[in-house]
């Protein structure tokens, strides 16, 4: 009897698995990265269940390490907790936080000794607010200052330039916002404070001492905040050496000034990764042929029953690959957690935060008590494939607006991604609820613009940051995930491509990524090759969506160019009008929106090379809207929507389709 060979499917099988694992490893990206402790201790806002989130740089106290601050253990800006009221104390002055702009360095504060609008029962630790010697100094404008003067009988003069409050027992307060004094009384304790220049005219004629001392006053931080500003654009978090030098902490350690300049301190040389590479492509060269002995050996024995469905087959050598994957990168890879571990850290899947085609999501706590977010993966979706392409990518992406994957799990028919937990969740929430206290229109629109910034800046760094380009290809408000600030993140990476920065095109199977968001040519290749500019396409796509708060893609109705958003959009731009839905906007806000706009327009242009990339969208982000013009409206109308199960392509799911209807 002749022996039995190797069936000719199976070799085909084997041979694509092969090559999607050699492609996987040749591909990773060498700007790999550990956690860093400082890192992730300064990435952390000044908690303190207030209204007041973005209390970082150049803050410190509470959560927050001293050498988070500007200056190690500087007293003027160590920030204190209280009754959920963040406090900070200046020249030995206390003061309640009203608000803080990042953008401006503009901190408003109120005296907390005097936050109830009382003068007379402040305890007798008397002080004036001075800003001497500090990088807190009083704010260019609308300031002026009020003086107190107690145990001092005077009234008022004619010429209404002071007030008096009476403290009873024959005591009084006489307050004054033109300190003259002198001649009219002799005060024993005199207190200056600055308040309002708004607040100031009312107090002239003896009215507004309550508002005036509790609407408090504006400071500004004097330090050098453009440097700060350039450690965030490069994925890094602010701080201190533990003195008074500048640090900017990334995931692999302090650095000078940003994440691309030089290590603070020394580090080990940077590992050589090519015999590593070559190393795998010759284990796995031979692990594939031991495969394909064995393999012989069974069905000449007559082991191996003709019906083993090639399904049962795949999922062996897709299994073993991965786990060649997980050992040759082990020690740059995120933790590995049984599925016993993940079941318990999850409380046997307790608390689900969401479900898609990919599978379900759940909350956890870590055993050192950080919260997570665990993503298992469903058992039927996907063979393996879109795990190694995940892992190998997002483990080694260092950037704050891209998520942090802290640990996986891979056993026989258990997968799961432990990623860093987002406390706000995705943003398509705050795009689709309509009328909701969550809804989009209730975003501060400096909010909206620093969101739209942020996702700009991670696809940045996907494609230019790293020594190999990582194109995303579903960039969709799902996998956009916001931090307690808002922070932008993007997530899911199951479908990412790893090529090399020169590779102006690269070559994928079938489509990928979700309709409405993918960009002509993912589609239909007579409109290009797939690139970077596909990710633009699609960033366009999603900020559109968020200034409009409604699905580009109407599923429930025609998909005739009359229901196709940016139509509506032109049509408004050509007329003159605001196309948001929000019922109150003012004149500025209506500028930055019509500068996202404009620049979303051109995001979406049906050429590839008319968009402009990541680097550009930023540069045209942060200049002026009169230097930017309408783009030409895209000629390609949206395409007829694919059968039902191509209607919303999720990141765990890659279809194989030769062709798609595209209206013209």
């Amino acid at each position: 009897m002749k022996p039995l060979l190797l069936p000719s499917s199976s070799i085909i099988i084997l041979f694509f698995s092969f090559t999607l694992l050699m492609i996987s490893i040749i591909n990773i990206p060498t700007c790999l990265c550990e956690d860093n402790t400082q890192y992730a201790n300064c990435s952390y806002a000044f908690k303190c269940e207030s209204k007041i989130r973005n209390l970082k740089y150049p803050f410190w106290g509470g959560n927050r390490n001293q050498y988070c601050g500007s200056v190690a253990a500087d007293p003027n800006t160590e920030l204190t907790c209280e009754r959920s009221v963040p406090k900070i104390t200046i020249n030995f002055a206390k003061y309640r936080i009203l608000d803080w702009d990042n953008t401006t360095q503009k901190l408003t504060v109120a005296r907390d000794d005097y936050s109830r609008g009382d003068v007379c029962t402040v305890n007798n630790n008397y002080q004036n607010s001075s800003f001497d010697n500090t990088l807190f100094q009083r704010y260019n404008g609308d300031v002026s200052t009020i003086t107190l003067l107690y145990s001092c009988d005077a009234a008022p003069n004619s010429q209404n330039l002071f007030g008096r409050v009476d403290c009873g027992d024959g005591k009084y307060v006489v307050y004054t916002v033109v300190y003259a004094a002198s001649g009219i009384c002799s005060p024993s304790v005199i207190v200056v404070i600055p308040i309002l220049g708004t607040l100031a005219a009312q107090l002239v004629s003896g009215n507004g001492l309550e508002d005036a001392l509790k609407d408090g006053f504006d400071l500004k931080w004097t330090g050098n905040y453009g440097q700060c500003q350039g450690c965030i654009g490069s994925g890094g978090v602010c701080g201190n050496d533990g003195g008074s030098e500048f640090r900017c902490f990334c995931k692999d350690g302090p650095h000078t000034t940003s994440c691309t300049s030089k290590k603070a301190y020394s580090s080990g040389a940077k590992r050589n990764w090519r015999p590593i590479v070559i190393g795998a492509l010759v284990a796995g060269l031979g692990v594939t042929m031991f495969f394909i002995i064995m393999l012989r050996r069974h069905f000449k024995r007559g082991i191996a029953s003709k019906q083993m469905s090639i399904f049962t087959k795949r999922r062996k050598v897709v299994d073993h690959n991965v786990e060649v994957f997980i050992q040759r990168y082990n020690s740059s890879m995120p933790r590995r957690y049984t599925y016993r571990e993940v079941k318990r850290i999850t409380n046997s899947f307790r608390d689900k935060l969401g479900q898609g085609g990919y599978g379900v999501v759940y909350k956890a706590s870590l055993p050192d008590g950080r919260q997570v977010a665990v993503k298992v993966l469903n058992e039927s979706k996907g063979n393996g494939d879109e795990f190694i392409n995940e892992v190998g990518s997002i483990s080694r992406t260092s950037h704050i607006n891209i998520v942090s994957l802290l640990g996986f799990c891979y056993e026989t028919n258990k997968r799961a991604l432990i990623y860093e937990f987002m406390p706000e969740g995705s943003l398509d929430k705050f795009i689709y609820k309509n009328g909701s206290p969550d809804a989009i229109c209730n975003f501060d629109w400096n909010i909206l613009f620093q969101i739209a910034i942020g996702i700009a800046r991670g696809l940045e760094y996907l494609h230019q940051g790293c020594n190999s380009r990582i194109l995303h290809l579903d960039i969709k408000p799902q996998n956009i995930l916001l931090d307690e600030d808002f922070c932008p993140k993007i997530s899911d990476f199951g479908l990412a491509k790893i090529c090399q920065k020169k590779d102006s095109i690269v070559s994928i199977l079938g489509i990928r990524g979700t309709v409405g968001y993918m960009a002509p040519e993912v589609f239909s290749r007579t409109f290009g090759g797939v690139s970077y500019k596909s990710d633009v396409y699609s960033y366009g796509m999603l900020i559109i969506e968020m200034i409009g708060g409604r699905k580009n893609y109407d599923t429930g109705g025609s998909c005739t160019s009359e229901k196709y958003f940016p139509d509506w959009i032109y049509k408004d731009l050509e007329q003159g009008n605001t196309f948001l839905n929000c019922p109150t906007i003012t004149e500025e806000e209506n500028d930055m929106v019509r500068k996202i706009t404009l620049v979303s327009l051109w995001c979406i242009q049906t050429n590839p090379s008319d968009r402009p990339p990541m680097n550009k969208v930023i540069e045209m982000l942060l200049g002026p809207v009169s230097s930017l013009s309408i783009a030409p409206k895209p000629v390609l109308s949206p395409p007829e929507m694919p059968p039902l199960q191509v209607a919303d392509m999720s990141s765990s799911d890659l279809y194989e389709i030769n062709s798609i209807t595209v209206s013209k």
